[in-house]
């Protein structure tokens, strides 16, 4: 099995010190674990992801599917952070009580310059799929770094894409 392209803590770094608002410390979300074609993130509980009737809202189960799947990508091309959402489809299986979710994504294809992805997710400590969601993500043209380390150096960038839009929600 190959290794991820960049590192656990360097990846959580970068996300903190790029994308704030949805991977700082302060934020709802935390990788738990990445490998080649993977990741593991938890969506801590915040009151402020309640929708009425007391349910955990569609845009928070959202903001995860996305950021878990930014997250694998990552983990398998390296640094890239212009590597953007193309398409996100969701189904939502099961009403989340207010818990901690957590998701899985496994890429299903990762091309030169696409990605498909499934995310499952569920409550923390549950069996059940409380949501099934599919992505694909645009890789930017000659940005991939399938060797490790991820070399690639960050720069500030102006993008907003699922991530930040939903990201207020925590």
């Amino acid at each position: 099995m190959r290794e991820p392209a960049i590192a656990l803590e360097e990846l959580r770094r970068r996300l903190a010190a790029e994308f704030p608002e949805a991977f700082g410390a302060d934020s709802s979300l935390s990788i738990l674990r990445i490998g080649y074609g993977s990741a593991e993130l938890r969506h801590a509980f915040r009151p402020e992801s309640l929708r009425p009737g007391g349910t955990i809202s569609g845009a928070s189960m959202m903001l995860l599917a996305d950021a878990t799947m930014y997250v694998a990508v990552l983990a398998s091309i390296g640094w890239v952070p212009l590597a953007v959402t193309t398409n996100l489809s969701i189904h939502f299986l099961k009403k989340p009580v207010p818990r901690a979710l957590d998701a899985q994504c496994r890429l299903l294809e990762l091309g030169k310059r696409l990605a498909v992805g499934e995310v499952s997710i569920r409550l923390q400590g549950e069996g059940d799929l409380t949501a099934h969601a599919t992505s694909t993500y645009s890789i930017p043209p000659g940005r991939v770094n399938r060797g490790g380390g991820g070399s690639i150096t960050p720069k500030k960038h102006t993008i907003v894409f699922t991530i930040l839009l939903f990201a207020r929600v925590r």
